[in-house]
């Protein structure tokens, strides 16, 4: 097995990983340090990313995303983005094409500060 292990899961393997993508270090870092649990989001591991991914593919065939985040409370989905910086992208699942982005953010510890502060601000 090729994927990438952390002490709570795999990630995407190098034959599974599309061709314009590597998992940033911070991100490998969170996870290698246990915390990939912070209500309302999850990070996702395998054999849910790849899901996921399938499923963003088919719904949102125009954009290249690979997801790595599930917030539990609704259909959004962090991802990282295709673009010639790539960037994290929030995109709510299962939206109309066209209206499945919430925000983008540059890097993902942007992102990690903005889901910090939603696990801060969120009631169970």
């Amino acid at each position: 097995m090729d994927s990438q292990s952390t002490d709570t899961g795999q990630l995407l393997g190098a034959s599974d990983k599309p061709n314009w993508f590597e998992y940033p270090q911070e991100f490998l870092w969170v996870c290698q340090t246990g915390l990939g649990k912070f209500r309302p989001w999850r990070i996702l591991y395998e054999p849910h990313i790849s899901s996921r991914m399938q499923g963003l593919k088919k719904r949102y065939v125009h954009r290249d995303l690979v997801p790595f985040a599930l917030r539990l409370d609704c259909d959004d989905v962090a991802c990282w983005e295709r673009t010639s910086i790539p960037k994290v992208v929030i995109i709510h699942d299962f939206a109309s094409v066209g209206g499945e982005s919430r925000t983008t953010y540059g890097t993902f510890w942007e992102w990690f500060r903005a889901a910090i502060s939603d696990f801060i601000y969120f009631e169970p």
